[in-house]
This record gives structure tokens, sequence and C-alpha cells, in this order.
């Protein structure tokens, strides 16, 4: 057996109420494909039939490890979920997850689970030493993210070395943007992945393996001096200011209070934030400042992952205010904070984590819900909606109360919440009038939610993503350069065309290889040497010779063309990867970007992105030279 695969996949059919043990592609596929992402896009592309809607019976859910997740290097513990995109419904949908759900999923004895059909009924699913069975959650249906974790470890009789990964009434009633929450920290997040797995009355995953499982190392000596190297870099000054602990939360400063630190949190966060669904740029710089004061007073407890050396989750207790002694438990990053709070105009730090964490809970990701709430706020400011329309809410800016309770109705489709339930595109259509004019989305869909009109390389990339907006391709504009890229530093002028398109090129090969790896993103973004210590811990892993890090960034390239090769033949076309909101394409009139355009530019770094990667300029359909490099097949 090869070292970093349990080698072996567990096949579930809910419509039969079947499981089976089922084999790992041949070693040539893993080669190409690795795991994660990538195997997940390959098995996917080969077995999803035709014709075929994100919410029906044989649409595929697949959640897949890589090679090195649980393993000792840093950061290993990623699961990718593949399935088809229920919120664009013409592009491949990848989430990724952290925590211990992937790493206890090998250590149960699997690679991956393949989801097909539909239960007549609420069910959860159990897999453990190397068996699974599916079971009742009739009882656990309404309940939140949190309570159904808790009560489904109590299902099965235990609370140690089990992860559980659940849907939320947002999932339940399969609403665009839904994600699956597990480890009560993590998320995955995009897609509408739970719709997905509501769509099938799967209500959760339980996974629970121990360490006499553990993953097979072909040449531990080299892994180990490999992780330790790789460990060392991640503490590299200046990765360390631009992470450290914390460090890519919005409580970061708590946990480091250096000069330096402070300074880089304030330059990077202020000028990227996402507040009053952008129509506002200039009152993200006071919407950070009050939240970063208040973060500083509340009691902050970093959560790490499995094999973690950043802690990036946290929980965090609100020492003042009317949510005082609250407990919220969140992941790392402010764009959570933003959806929740910035976007709708709140000032108040208490509110703020509190909404963050009911995103959680209702198994919401933030940037889609958080889109079509504050769509419903602007709306409301500028006279397209009314109480009579809101069920009375008061959609004014800052008012918590009302985004609270729109959240609610948003999560089980109730009265008003329905129409935004459809995510913002969809919501402004419904809503009429100018509404189009100030929805923020992609392809219909949220984007992480940071104003990335003052960073031109992170929205292209957001754009251009084979699996709807998200980091897919993160460029060089915004918090770490990549050195192992060429970009030593971050762009000298963000909101300039020249050379952005290289840039999504570039990191998007790297991400995607990343995201096949079964490593968190945090371990790698901007460290230097980590892609040839990534290629190292491959060939150590798994005992393939000769394995470096050109071959490495290969296999990202391949996954991307195989993507672009899917969504096209789900109907993706230029024009598709042209429908970006004129909120995003407009020049905004304060912050940073004031001034600055990004949709007379939009078009042209399209298509040269597509001419970087090989692709034909006007269709961007992957040209065959560039298919036959790769060992891809045209469809």
């Amino acid at each position: 057996m090869l070292g970093g695969y349990m080698g072996k996949l567990l096949r579930v059919d809910l419509t039969r109420g079947t499981v089976r043990n089922g084999p790992l592609p041949d070693e040539t596929v893993l080669r190409k494909y690795l795991g994660g992402a990538g195997l997940g896009a390959r098995i996917l592309a080969d077995e999803l039939p035709g014709g075929v809607h994100p919410l029906d019976p044989q649409s595929l859910l697949i959640f897949m490890t890589g090679p090195l997740t649980g393993t000792p290097v840093p950061c290993a513990n990623n699961t990718t979920a593949v399935f088809l995109n229920h919120e664009t419904e013409c592009t491949i949908g990848t989430s990724h997850s952290h925590g211990y759900f992937g790493p206890f999923l090998k250590f149960a004895g699997y690679d991956g689970i393949v989801i097909q059909g539909a239960a007549n009924r609420p069910v959860y699913l159990w897999v453990h030493d190397g068996m699974a069975e599916i079971r009742d959650a009739t009882k656990f249906w309404g309940k939140d993210t949190h309570e159904t974790e808790d009560l489904v470890k109590q299902d099965v009789g235990s609370c140690e070395g089990v992860s559980v990964a659940a849907i939320g009434p947002a999932g339940e009633n399969l609403v665009k943007g839904a994600s699956v929450a597990n480890d009560k920290h993590h998320l995955f997040a995009k897609g509408g992945i739970g719709g997905v797995m509501g769509s099938k009355k799967l209500k959760a995953i339980a996974v629970g393996g121990t360490l006499k499982q553990g993953v097979r190392i072909s040449k531990p000596s080299e892994l180990v001096a490999t992780a330790l190297e790789w460990r060392a870099a991640l503490f590299n000054p200046d990765v360390w200011i631009s992470y450290g602990t914390q460090g890519v939360g919005v409580a970061a400063i708590r946990y480091s209070p250096t000069a330096a630190r402070l300074d880089w949190v304030r330059r990077h966060s202020e000028r990227l934030m996402a507040v009053k669904n952008l129509s506002d740029p200039a009152f993200g710089r006071e919407w950070a400042r009050a939240i970063f004061r208040a973060a500083m007073d509340f009691r902050v407890t970093p959560v790490a992952c499995f094999a973690c050396s950043r802690g990036c989750a946290y929980a965090i207790e609100i020492t003042s205010g009317p949510y005082k002694g609250y407990v919220a438990t969140l992941s790392g990053g402010g764009e959570l904070l933003e959806a929740a709070s910035g976007m709708v105009g709140i000032m108040d730090a208490g509110a703020t984590f509190w909404l963050a964490d009911r995103y959680d809970r209702l198994g919401l990701d933030s940037g889609t819900a958080g889109c079509a709430i504050s769509l419903a706020f602007e709306c409301y400011e500028k006279g397209l909606l009314t109480t009579k329309d809101t069920d009375g809410l008061e959609l004014e800016w800052g008012n918590a109360d009302a985004a609270a309770q729109l959240l609610d109705k948003l999560a089980r489709r109730e009265g008003f919440g329905r129409l935004l339930a459809e995510g913002p595109k969809k919501a402004a259509e419904l809503i009429g009038g100018d509404a189009l004019k100030y929805a923020v989305h992609i392809k219909g869909a949220g984007m992480n939610l940071h104003d990335w009109r003052a960073a031109w390389s992170v929205l292209l990339g957001q754009i251009i993503s084979g699996c709807g907006p998200c980091w897919q391709a993160p460029g060089a504009d915004a918090f770490s350069p990549e050195p192992d890229l060429g970009y030593t530093e971050l762009a000298k002028n963000p909101t300039s065309p020249e050379g952005k398109a290289e840039a999504v090129r570039k990191t998007q090969l790297k991400k995607l290889l990343e995201d096949s790896l079964g490593i968190c993103w945090f371990g790698s973004w901007g460290v230097p040497g980590s892609l040839a210590y990534e290629a190292r811990a491959i060939a150590a892993t798994v005992g393939w010779e000769g394995f470096d890090a050109d071959e490495a960034l290969t296999v990202g390239e391949r996954v991307i063309n195989l993507e672009r090769l899917f969504n096209m033949s789900h109907g993706l076309t230029l024009e598709t990867d042209l429908d970006v909101s004129q909120r995003l394409l407009e020049a905004p009139t304060t912050g940073p970007a004031t001034g600055k355009e990004f949709g007379q530019y939009i078009k042209g770094m399209v298509r040269e992105y597509y001419q970087q990667m090989g692709w034909d300029a006007e269709t961007g359909r992957p040209l065959i030279k560039t298919l036959k490099r790769l060992g891809l097949k045209a469809c």
C-alpha cells in the first residue's frame, strides 16, 4: 500500500440505504490528482450523470482527504467536499474544512466518502473503525449545528475521538449558501453544500477513529525532518507579523500585541473592510477600529486544529453589553464578522460576535447570506422595501435586532426570508426596481467578504475561480505575498490591471495543489519554501521518487483544467465568467479605491487570464495542446 493513503473509499447510497467499501483509483490517477479537491473533482467528473441538478438525488456529494491529512506536517487537517455547485449551478463546488474531521476519517480507515441518492427520512452517517452505518436522525431535524454535534456524539456513545459535520436549519430548508459545520469552530462553507446535503436528508456525518489506525508513512525520518523545517518557517518573523497565532481573526491583536503586529492588522484590515453592502467603504475604518478595540477587552481562547501551528480558531467570551457572558465559537478570518455586522452597519462588538456565531449555528455561509441581508438593508434605505415587505422589520443600518430576526427568517425560509434565501442576485431580481444595482454577487453567489475593489487580483481570482467565488486564486494584492512564486512583496498598485492575470494564474496553481494535499492553506500561504516542503512531504509520505515542486504545480494546473472542462460541460461560458454585480464593477466613491473602476478592465483581464492558462481567449475553452500536455481529454 502507498503511504499517505488508507486505500479505500466509503460508498453510500442513501436511496437504497446501503454502505460499502470501494477502492481508490490506481496509483497513476493518484499521482496526477493526489486527493482533496483534485481527486474529488476527478471522481465527480467521471461519475456524475449528465443533466443532473445539484439537489437531485442522483447528484453526488464527495468528502475527500489528501495524502498529507493526518500526518505530522503543519496544519495537516484539511478535508475537501466536492459536488455540483448549488449556488452557480454551472460549476463544480468545492468547500474546505479543518478541525479533526479529516484526520479522524482517515484514522477510521477511509480516504473519502462518496454519497449518492436521497433518504426518505432524516438520517446521519456513523463511520468508525473501518465500518459505517446509516442511522435515523429524525429527532435531530430542526436542531442547529452545535446542538446536532452534541446530540450525535451522545447517540454514538462517545465524545472523544469523534468529529461531527452537520447541517443546520438552513441546509434542511435548501437555502442558497447553506453550509456544513464541524467541531463547532469550522465550516464547509462554499457552494451551497448545506443545501446539497439537506436535499439528501443527511443531517450529519460522524467519524471516529483512533491513532491505532494511523497514516502509513513511507519514509518517516524524511517526513519528520521536512515537517520540522516547515514548522520553523511558519515562525519566520515576516510570516509571523502577517499571521501569528490568532493571526487571521479580528481578535488577532489580543495574542500578538506587538507594535508591528498592531500596525499590520490595522493597515491591511481597514482598507479592505466590507461594510454597508459596499456602499460606504470609508465607514470600514471606523467599524474595524471599534471591533478591534472591543475585542481587546473580551476573553479570547485560541483553539487549534489537528497538527495546527496557527490556532486561528477561537472562543470569545463577551464581557460587556447586552450579550455579556455569551461565548462565540468561531474560526479565523474577518469575513464572517464583516458579513454579520459590518455589511449591515452594526457597531456593537458584542452583537457582532453573537451574530457571527448565529450564522455558524444556523449553518449559513456568511458570504451569500450576508450579501442577501445587506442587500435588503440598502433596498430599505433606498425605499425599494418598506416594513410591509419585511414583515415589519425596520432594516436601518446598525439595527442588530432586525438583522438577527432576518437571519433566522432566511435560514428557515419564513416570510420575507424566503426571498433572501435564494441568494443576493435572485433576491434582487425578485425585489425589482434598481435592486440589481446594489446586489453584491459573482455568478449569483456571495464572495469571500472583504471589499476587493481595492485589491484587483483578489477580485479577479474570485471571478475566475473554477468552483464559484472563493479563495481559489488569491493573487498578490492583499495580506501576504507568495515568495515561492516570485512575489516577495505585495503589489505596489493593487488597483491597476497590470500583472493581475499572471498573479492569479500562478497563485491558483499553488492553491489548487494545496487544496489537493490535505493541508490547511494557513500552513503554507506566504511561507518561504512552502512549495519545496510540500513536494518533499508528498515524496516522503507516499514514497514517490522524483516528485518535485514542478510536478506539484502541474497537479494544480491539471485540476484547474479539469474543473474548466467540467464547468463548460455544465454550461459555463465567457458571459458566465463576466456575471459580476454592478456594485463590484463600479468605482467606489470613498475609501482607498476611490475613482478606480474595475469594470472597464474586467473583460480584458479575464481574457488575459484565459491566455495565461493556455485556453482560447474568446471562449475560455482549454486548447488541445494544453490538455495533451496535462494528460486530459477534451469533452
